[in-house]
């Protein structure tokens, strides 16, 4: 396989392979939410969608480990035509003529990110902001980490965040312990900020989250799972990672040829980014069988064969095949490895 030969350093745990989960299915389920509420997928190299994957890496430059860990998953555009929508999208325009008559002719409309758990995203596409019983805080474009780091990961390892238009008027600085404030000190403002000259939240008050907020995209990405720590894990115990490409490697031999044709298609689909890592691992154990998949990484998580960066290839590969073929040999064995 070409593919295989010019190994990847994309990596797929024990876990991911050993248990059969519903990944795939929460993440289809997530997107289908978003379509039937309205949200269309767009092409991230479109216009507006390399704007948005723009922006969003540009966001997240301070922390280059985690921007070159994070992949976008798909964005998806506010294109709902509902009743409800258009009254919302009416009642954010009107209030933001309103803003700029009061404030001199400039509303101060920005973009701002918004990160939450699947279910509260789920449920803002559903019913817009107002469900919300507190004020709510967002990120200027160029500041989306603080958005990200409040993002919940989903069944499917991905993580969603809104981009929303937003209405700031004039702004008030507030403190990070007033929690409590929940409208403006006065009629003089209209939102809020922790920093007037260079801002890193802007706090939207629950009495105005009807109409001077407006969710416009949803961005789904995958980021690192040691995030919320900001700092990569010094060690990572070999054992538990096994490369997409030497798995395919060590699986080839004991499939038919249009199997192996359908893993090496998949594989360049995922380093082509056309699929996403939940996916690739589904695809990667329908194609192969739990059965089999299950036998080689039962033997890496017995360690009766261990595969390096050092030591990675034909020999490696060999030697996974041959212990993989002893267990095909004997029938009874198979039971253990059968994922449930």
């Amino acid at each position: 396989m070409n593919q295989i030969g010019a190994e990847n350093q994309t990596s797929i745990t024990i876990d991911d392979a050993m248990s059969e989960s519903n990944e795939l299915d929460s993440c289809y389920n997530c997107f289908q939410h978003f379509v039937t509420n309205g949200f269309s997928k767009i092409d991230e190299s479109s216009f507006e969608g390399d704007i948005i994957k723009t922006s969003f890496f540009s966001s997240l430059s301070r922390n280059p480990q985690i921007s070159y860990r994070t992949k976008i998953v798909a964005i998806h555009k506010n294109s709902n035509t509902s009743q409800c929508w258009k009254i919302r999208a009416h009642s954010f325009g009107v209030y933001a003529k309103a803003v700029a008559d009061t404030r001199g002719g400039d509303a101060n409309i920005k973009y701002a990110w918004y990160g939450a758990s699947k279910n509260e995203i789920c449920e803002t596409v559903m019913h817009g902001f107002s469900w919300r019983r507190h004020s709510i805080s967002v990120s200027p474009a160029k500041h989306g980490l603080d958005s990200v780091l409040c993002s919940g990961v989903d069944g499917s390892g991905v993580r969603h965040l809104l981009l929303c238009r937003v209405i700031l008027g004039k702004q008030e600085v507030v403190r990070e312990d007033s929690s409590d404030q929940f409208h403006p000190s006065s009629m003089d403002f209209d939102s809020a900020v922790d920093d007037i000259s260079s801002p890193t939240r802007y706090i939207i008050w629950n009495t105005h989250l009807n109409y001077n907020i407006l969710p416009c995209y949803i961005l789904s990405f995958e980021a690192p799972p040691y995030l919320s720590g900001l700092t990569e894990p010094k060690t990572i115990k070999p054992k538990t990672w096994i490369t997409f490409g030497t798995l395919i490697s060590i699986l080839s031999p004991f499939l038919d040829h249009s199997q192996r044709a359908s893993l090496e298609e998949q594989y360049t689909n995922y380093l082509e980014k056309k699929i996403t890592r939940p996916q690739m691992i589904q695809r990667v154990r329908a194609i192969a069988g739990n059965q089999l998949l299950s036998a080689v990484v039962k033997l890496y998580t017995n360690k009766e064969i261990q595969v390096s960066s050092s030591n990675r290839g034909d020999a490696a590969a060999t030697g996974v095949m041959q212990q993989a073929a002893r267990l095909m040999m004997q029938p009874d064995c198979w039971e253990q490895f059968i994922v449930r």
